[in-house]
């Protein structure tokens, strides 16, 4: 595509897949688009481990690496030791996460979640200066072409950084006001999340968020939009680029893809799933995030007794128990398969069929050169 991002990124087609997987990362950027590597839970030899693979596979095709590094969370600048961290979490949100499991017919010894939780302290550990730096350094030693944080304005070492290595700074914005702040803060991309999208995302629609941000920075700065929330099509990408989008950034849909991690049990509940079945929740991060609505998202959501903690402390109550289901839905328990969840956005009404991460792609150039045929032909007959 003749495009100013293409060009600058050196990609055929604006098509952005935002994956924890390095196979559908190096599958997408191999079929023209951009692989973005999510490298939320792992620590910085884990991180370097997954990127040689990825370099290993891509031959110096682009592609980027996703952080989140929020401005405030449980914690900041307090040095934390783990104990400390994990003396964070109330009994009664332990009992409460417990109780989910049990009355739902699942047998889950209570200190086998305690002890996991102690795995799980790695995504709050990311958050903190220290933890981004260890990322951003590994990150940084490979030729990555767009950092993006997740959440929030990225930290003025992560735009330093990327700044010395001429490396685009993305970062997700849910409203207008956040899309203004992120320019003036230095951000090179703006990924643009409607509420439709999976994972962390805000309250507006992509169909009126798109022009809203467009809008509001056309006078300001001309920084591209990708556009991200609810698009699993090459039309829906057409249309978001006919309001002002340079590309798209999806992620639900590399989800269902032959690659992806995702618990083939999960996977097989979003083929079946409609755009009703998913649900904006704080229970699993402690911010608002999109995911497969199951029991265990309603308990949260229909609870008076406890309310979702702040990030990154729910994700310890949550994560051993989700895990957990995760293991049992694979051996059979069909209990842990009603309560098994995981993000994913409205989109997920579109993604019916399993198909490989490349074949998703090139989907995505054929439905986007029939839209815009369409659009071409209409007007023609006028």
């Amino acid at each position: 595509m003749n495009s100013k991002l293409c060009k600058e990124l050196g990609i055929e087609f604006p098509l952005f897949a935002f994956s924890h997987c390095r196979d559908v990362v190096a599958a997408v950027t191999k079929a023209g688009g951009f692989g973005v590597f999510g490298a939320t839970n792992l620590s910085g030899p884990e991180l370097e481990i997954e990127l040689n693979w990825i370099d290993s596979q891509v031959n110096g095709m682009p592609y980027g690496v996703d952080l989140i590094v929020p401005n405030n969370f449980v914690g900041k600048g307090e040095n934390l030791s783990d104990e400390d961290m994990l003396g964070k979490i109330p009994q009664s949100h332990k009992d409460f996460a417990h109780n989910i499991l049990e009355n739902n017919g699942i047998d889950v010894d209570p200190n086998e979640l305690e002890e996991d939780r102690k795995n799980h302290l790695r995504f709050g550990k990311n958050m903190t200066p220290e933890g981004a730096h260890e990322s951003l350094t590994v990150a940084f030693n490979h030729p990555i072409k767009m950092i993006v944080n997740a959440l929030g304005m990225p930290p003025k070492q992560m735009v330093d950084m990327a700044k010395d290595a001429g490396v685009k700074v993305g970062a997700l914005v849910g409203a207008k006001k956040h899309a203004i702040n992120q320019i003036n803060a230095g951000v090179d991309i703006l990924i643009v999340a409607g509420g439709e999208a999976g994972g962390h995302c805000g309250e507006v629609s992509s169909m009126v968020l798109i022009p809203e941000v467009y809008n509001a920075i056309k006078d300001i700065k001309d920084v591209p939009i990708l556009a991200a929330g609810g698009i699993a099509s090459g039309s829906q990408m057409a249309a978001a680029m006919a309001m002002g989008a340079s590309g798209a950034w999806c992620g639900s849909v590399w989800l269902t893809t032959t690659e992806a991690e995702t618990n083939p049990i999960v996977k097989e509940k979003m083929l079946s799933a409609s755009s009703a079945d998913t649900v904006r929740s704080k229970s699993r991060t402690g911010k608002h995030s999109r995911q497969l609505r199951s029991p265990w998202t309603d308990a949260w959501e229909n609870s008076d007794q406890v309310q979702p903690l702040p990030s990154p402390v729910q994700p310890l109550v949550a994560e051993p128990a989700l895990r957990k289901l995760d293991k049992l839905s694979l051996a059979g328990n069909k209990q842990a398969a009603d309560l098994a969840t995981y993000w994913v956005g409205q989109a997920v009404g579109l993604m019916n069929e399993t198909k490989s991460a490349g074949e998703v792609v090139q989907d995505f150039k054929t439905d986007f050169i029939e839209a815009y045929e369409r659009l071409n032909g209409a007007l023609e007959e006028a």
